[in-house]
């Protein structure tokens, strides 16, 4: 009975400690779910238009989605910092630290913005796509460009507000984007209501014009409901080469655990590339659904992230660590659940994209796999998203290197060009990317060093 007291002290929330979760978490759910939902209409929409349009999609996505991922890893610096001095009552310094995140993002917008733009279709030969992919995804990469400097944008001041615990501003603003993709979707894809039929480049097009909008509503927002902030960023707009180094000193290791672990995909996308468009759209598909429980693993993670930093800030480490226990409790409980859903409805899932006998029986295939891996997912989120919260991203850098270059790209070399076990091999590999993962990052919270890292 005494150990049964001592696990409910140390790792069930509390009821203060659980409202604050689930008020920083639901937001995120709610934003991450309008965004997957999206994604997952414009794929269906997309799919209407045979394999080759799905597979264009996919890997004109890729590129763009690991640099998106790289930016992301950065913005970690700027929530870490604001959740930290939020904490200690610091708000001007917030407003400091998200200014000088906006010069660095212009400064890299700029050179991503060309590089994608110039050398699009040379990054769709690299990933090994079909000549006739290549032709396709060039035009719906250039057109994506120009809402991807936006996006970029309203990462920055996602990541600030994050910070000072407002996750429902990003969630308005999100839903709102996400709301004019489907509709630009619907008139532009197949030019309904006397708008042009342009295919994979209306998709495009509806994106751009969304990210857009998104951003200028963001930073409207952002000076209404936190002056503070917003006053701050615009004052003496120069670069504070100080506030710079601590927002890279925590941001440009989860910065090279991004790129490290997306370059091992890009590798990964090349071996389940080598098994033909029919296995790559149904690959496709099977990773869209999955991303439904991120939904919950993310909301989680973030609450994870500005408590962690919060409590830390305000000096209160063991609040810090109950906070990622509870979480991380939560997290498994619903993604655990979305494991079940998966294994039982892989097929149903798959017939909302498509009506292909064989991309169906591969995608239904993976979906039953990946149910296996949910809960070490939903550890790996919570713990590493907490340690960034805490500044501690050196270690989550190696573990993330390990899992994916051993994890996935190895064992899913060794599964399916060694072992010819198909797109499952490819699958199986990624149970074990997240094993691995979810093993590191608990050992790594657990030994309790994360709560005397200096930012």
């Amino acid at each position: 009975m005494k150990i049964l007291a001592v696990l409910k002290e140390k790792i069930f929330p509390r009821g203060s400690t659980r409202n604050a979760i689930i008020n920083l978490a639901w937001p995120v759910i709610a934003e991450k779910s309008s965004q997957t939902l999206t994604q997952i209409v414009d794929m269906m929409m997309v799919g209407r238009l045979g394999a080759v349009a799905i597979a264009s999609v996919g890997l004109s996505m890729m590129p763009l989605q690991y640099s998106i991922r790289l930016f992301h890893a950065l913005n970690v610096g700027t929530t870490a910092l604001v959740a930290r001095f939020t904490g200690a009552g610091e708000k001007s310094q917030g407003g400091l630290v998200l200014q000088q995140s906006i010069i660095l993002s212009l400064i890299i917008m700029f050179f991503l913005a060309i590089t994608f733009y110039a050398l699009a279709p040379q990054i769709l030969d690299l990933m090994g796509a079909e000549q006739e992919v290549v032709i396709v995804g060039t035009g719906y990469l250039r057109i994506l460009v120009p809402g991807f400097v936006f996006m970029l944008l309203r990462m920055v001041g996602t990541a600030a507000l994050r910070g000072v615990g407002d996750t429902k501003t990003p969630m308005i603003v999100n839903i709102m984007v996400n709301v004019g993709n489907i509709i630009g979707n619907y008139l532009l894809i197949f030019g309904n209501l006397g708008f042009p039929e342009m295919g994979v480049n209306g998709a495009a097009l509806a994106t751009s014009l969304a990210r857009a909008g998104g951003a200028i509503f963001l930073l409207y927002l952002m000076a209404k409901r936190h002056p503070y902030l917003w006053q701050e960023t615009w004052r003496s707009f120069r670069l504070n080469p100080r506030m710079i180094k601590r927002i890279a000193r925590i941001g440009l290791p989860a910065s090279a655990e991004q790129l490290i672990q997306r370059i091992a995909q890009v590798f990964f996308l090349r071996i389940v590339a080598s098994l033909g468009t029919t296995a790559f759209a149904a690959h496709q598909i099977a990773l869209k659904t999955e991303s439904l429980s991120y939904m919950p693993g993310m909301g989680f993670a973030v609450a994870a992230t500005a408590l962690v930093g919060q409590n830390l800030g305000a000096n209160k480490p063991e609040e810090s660590r109950r906070s990622a226990n509870s979480a991380c409790l939560m997290a498994v409980t619903v993604m655990g659940f979305m494991g079940v859903i998966f294994y039982v409805f892989s097929n149903s899932f798959m017939l909302l994209f498509t009506d292909d006998p064989r991309i169906i029986e591969l995608g239904a295939t993976c979906l039953r796999i990946i149910a296996f891996a949910q809960i070490p997912m939903a550890v790996s989120f919570v713990y590493a998203w907490g340690l960034r919260g805490a500044g501690d991203t050196p270690p989550v850098f190696y573990a993330t290197t390990v899992s994916a270059w051993v994890g996935r790209l190895g064992l899913g070399y060794l599964f399916v060009i060694v072992l010819d076990m198909g797109l499952a091999g490819a699958w199986y590999a990624m149970i074990a990317d997240w094993l691995m993962r979810a093993t590191f990052m608990g050992i790594r919270f657990f030994g309790g060093k994360w709560q005397k890292v200096v930012v």
